[in-house]
Formats: C-alpha cells, sequence, structure tokens
C-alpha cells in the first residue's frame, strides 16, 4: 500500500485546516512550548483524525515530508526559513491565500512570486482581486461537513458568527451589526464580542446551535467568504448579507436569502423573514441545496487530493 502523502502546514485556521484534513493524506502541524501564534499544534477545539499530527517545530527540520503548505504571509515569508532544513525548502510547495488584499483591492501584488508555487486561492473573488505574477493560480472553493444538522428556524432572531467584532471595525461591519441590533433582535456569537456577544461557541457544536434561529446575518463589507456562511447555509438557514466580495454570488435573493448594498432594506427583509416563518422554511430549502451543491465537502477533498498527488508525483 502506497504511503500517504506527508504535509507540513500550519494551524492558522481551525476550521479550514479540520475540513482539510478530511482528506486522504497526512497533515504535520508543528508546536512550539508556549503554544503561540501559528505554532498551537492539533489544539482542544477540533476532533481532527489520526491523520493531523503534532510535531516540536524544532524537529521539524529531521522528519520527512513530500509537500510543504503555507496559509499565511508569516509561514511562506519567515517560517519556512526558520523551522525547515536547506533540503526541505527545496519541496513542492502550495499556498493557501485564505483572504483578499487587504492595502488595495485590486493593485496589491500577493506576496508569492516564486513560480514554482502553486497559489491556491479558496474564492474566485480572492482570484479576481489579487495581483499575481505566478503561472499556477487556481481556485478551490470551500467545502464543509454538518453531519446532517437541519434547519428549524423557531427562534425569532437572527444570528451572527463572527470573531472579535468590536475589535475589527468597520471592515467586518461592526457599525452595521450595532446598527440592526436596534431595529432586529440578532444574537452575536465567536471569541472577543464583549460587550454585545453572548459567547464562542466551539466548532463541532455550531451547527446544532444555530440551526434554531430564522435566519444568518452577515454585516461584513469586505472579505473572502466566511465558512460560518457556509455551515450555515448546508444547515439550511437562509443568509442575509451585503451584495459584495464572493456572497454576491452565493445568495440569490427571494430564493435562497437576501443581499443588497441598503441596510434599511435587508433590516425590511429580516422583519418579513421573523413575521412568516413559512417564507422563511422556503428559503432555507433552497439555501440547503445551493449548499449542498456548491460546498460538498467530497468534492473539495477531492480537488485537493488531486492538486497534491500532482505536486509530489
Amino acid at each position: 500500500m502506497a504511503q500517504k502523502p506527508r504535509i507540513l502546514t500550519w494551524h492558522i485556521h481551525g476550521s479550514y485546516l479540520y475540513y482539510l484534513s478530511k482528506g486522504d493524506y497526512t497533515l504535520y502541524i508543528p508546536y512550539t512550548p508556549e503554544r503561540g501564534p501559528r505554532y498551537v499544534g492539533r489544539g482542544s477545539t477540533f476532533p481532527f483524525g489520526d491523520n493531523v499530527i503534532e510535531v516540536p517545530a524544532n524537529e521539524v527540520r529531521h522528519l520527512e515530508f513530500d509537500l510543504i503548505l503555507f496559509q499565511c504571509d508569516e509561514n511562506y515569508l519567515e517560517d519556512q526559513y526558520m523551522i525547515l532544513s536547506e533540503l526541505q525548502q527545496l519541496l513542492p510547495k502550495i499556498y493557501i491565500e485564505h483572504d483578499p488584499p487587504w492595502q488595495h483591492p485590486c493593485d496589491e501584488i500577493h506576496p508569492v512570486t516564486n513560480p514554482a508555487v502553486t497559489l491556491v486561492h479558496v474564492t474566485h473573488f480572492n482570484h479576481l482581486m489579487w495581483k499575481t505574477n505566478i503561472p499556477d493560480v487556481r481556485v478551490i472553493s470551500h467545502g464543509v461537513d454538518t453531519h446532517g444538522v437541519t434547519y428549524n428556524g423557531r427562534l425569532k432572531k437572527g444570528i451572527v458568527v463572527i470573531n472579535n467584532l468590536p475589535s475589527r471595525g468597520r471592515m467586518l461591519g461592526s457599525d452595521i451589526f450595532e446598527r440592526v441590533q436596534q431595529q432586529v433582535p440578532l444574537d452575536l456569537i465567536g471569541m472577543g464580542n464583549a460587550p454585545y456577544g453572548i459567547r464562542e461557541v466551539l466548532h463541532p457544536r455550531l451547527p446544532e446551535f444555530i440551526k434554531d434561529y430564522r435566519f444568518f446575518f452577515n454585516p461584513i463589507r469586505y472579505t473572502s467568504l466566511g465558512l460560518a456562511i457556509c455551515e450555515a447555509m448546508m444547515v439550511g438557514l437562509p443568509i442575509i448579507g451585503l451584495a459584495t466580495t464572493e456572497l454576491s454570488t452565493v445568495i440569490e435573493n427571494g430564493k435562497t436569502g437576501y443581499i443588497g448594498l441598503d441596510v434599511d432594506e435587508l433590516i425590511s427583509k429580516m422583519n418579513r423573514l421573523l413575521c412568516d416563518p413559512i417564507h422563511a422554511q422556503q428559503l432555507s430549502a433552497h439555501a440547503q441545496h445551493k449548499a449542498q451543491e456548491l460546498f460538498d465537502i467530497t468534492r473539495f477533498t477531492q480537488q485537493w487530493e488531486y492538486l497534491i498527488n500532482k505536486k509530489i508525483n
């Protein structure tokens, strides 16, 4: 039996790493004694399988890998030179770009300029906006698994899932959230959301927690496409959000939810859903069907398996 591909990567976005780990390969995650930023290892939040192995960062250079998978600028610009041997630095490389450009939406040059590196965007919006000058740039769209949890919608409230919203400001829509919350009952969950968040809900419990809310609201102005949106759709929550970035290609007005640029109009749609649970159920069915089409976990892992095997063979 052939050995599974051995991949070194970092724990950057835990939920993405969890879905990535569903593929047929072994992921090695470096950690430091203090479990600092980018070096937390497996952590305790996600139910990773046996194919996710944490290794001391100072021992990485003595191990054998088939591929290096970067997930942020620091991994690529700093970490590889700190923990990899010179020989390991010659291994095949893939860089996952989770975010759109932050400095300028159109003219920012992506830091990966080595033509031997494959750049993988998680959305077509990312691909469109980043300026890149390497030959192998592609998109692998999100895949999620909510374990069969299905929408109920019994609560006359909306749910918002964002970490650290107060400190992340206008880009993440903190002002929009505050404005909408004055007119619509909303609960906010995620880390660092005092004083107006409920609490953090750990990822494995998230589908079950959100299924009773009438709709999912995304106030973010500028981002890629949050996994929380994909997961909410897979559960069957109608999505309400801004008609910006990748979300404008995912939600169809009056079918899977509502998107727009007029916040007052979005508030009106939220209130309609609160008053009309039958309409919410109709949107729910379409949202779940669309999510199954767009965010199939099997498609996601097959695309990753194909790319990884192509790079190392």
